[in-house]
C-alpha cells in the first residue's frame, strides 16, 4: 500500500465512524469519496485491492466495513499515545477530543515545570519526566507526541527511544531522524514543523506558478 492510499484509507475509516455515530449502517462509494477527497471509482478500486467488497446495489455495511478496514489499519492493538511537553500545544493536544472516534487515546502527558503536574483523577494524568519510562510501561504506549522547546527535543527522543517508543510525531523545531538498532524494527517519525508550512503557503500564495 502506498502513502497516498494509506491516507485515503484512514480517511475512509474515519468517516464510518463518523456515519456510524449518526445512526447509519449502509454506505456508498461516493459517500466516502466525498469524505477523502476522491472519486467513487478509487474507493470501489482501493477496496477491491483489499479484497473488500460490497454489493452494486446495496453499498457496504458500515460495521463489516469498519471492522475490515480497522484490521488493515491495524486497529486491533494499543494505540496508547503521550505528550511529551505540556505547554500551549501540549496542552491543546491533550484537551481535543477528536482522537477516540479513531481508537486513539491519549493516556499520559510528561513535562519539567512542576506547575502543570496533574494526578490519575484527571482524564489525562500529567507526570514528571522523571517518571516517563515507567509510566510508558505500564501504560502500554507506542507513540508519543513531541512539543518541546528546541533545546530539549534531541535529549527527549533519546529518553522516549530507550522507554520503548518507537511511533513519534514531532511538532519541535528541530528535525529528527528515525533508527534503526540491531534487532528491532525501525523507528517511525514524522515531523511537523508549522512554521515551516506557513512559509511554505505565504511562498506559494506570492510565487503561485513556481510551484510544481
Amino acid at each position: 500500500m502506498n502513502s497516498e492510499m494509506l491516507i485515503r484509507i484512514t480517511r475512509y475509516y474515519r468517516a464510518l465512524n463518523r456515519l456510524k455515530s449518526v445512526g447509519l449502517e449502509k454506505v456508498f462509494a461516493h459517500n466516502l469519496a466525498d469524505a477523502a477527497g476522491a472519486s467513487a471509482a478509487v474507493v470501489r478500486k482501493d477496496f477491491s485491492q483489499l479484497g473488500i467488497h460490497g454489493q452494486k446495489r446495496g453499498g457496504y455495511e458500515i460495521p463489516d466495513l469498519i471492522a475490515s478496514v480497522g484490521a488493515i489499519l491495524g486497529k486491533g492493538g494499543s494505540q496508547n499515545t503521550v505528550i511529551v511537553g505540556c505547554g500551549r500545544i501540549g496542552k491543546a493536544l491533550i484537551h481535543y477530543n477528536g482522537f477516540e472516534p479513531d481508537g486513539i487515546s491519549i493516556v499520559a502527558g510528561f513535562d519539567n515545570d512542576p506547575l502543570v503536574y496533574s494526578d490519575t483523577s484527571q482524564p489525562v494524568p500529567i507526570y514528571p519526566m522523571s517518571k516517563l519510562e515507567e509510566t510508558i510501561k505500564a501504560l502500554d504506549a507506542q507513540v508519543a507526541i513531541i512539543t518541546v522547546p528546541e533545546a530539549s527535543a534531541a535529549d527527549t527522543y533519546e529518553k522516549l527511544v530507550n522507554a520503548g517508543i518507537r511511533g513519534f510525531l514531532n511538532f519541535s523545531p528541530v528535525t529528527l531522524k528515525s533508527q534503526r538498532a540491531e534487532g528491532l524494527p525501525p523507528l517511525i517519525v514524522h515531523n511537523i514543523n508549522i512554521a515551516l508550512e506557513l512559509e511554505q503557503i505565504f511562498y506559494e500564495l506570492q510565487f503561485p506558478n513556481t510551484v510544481r
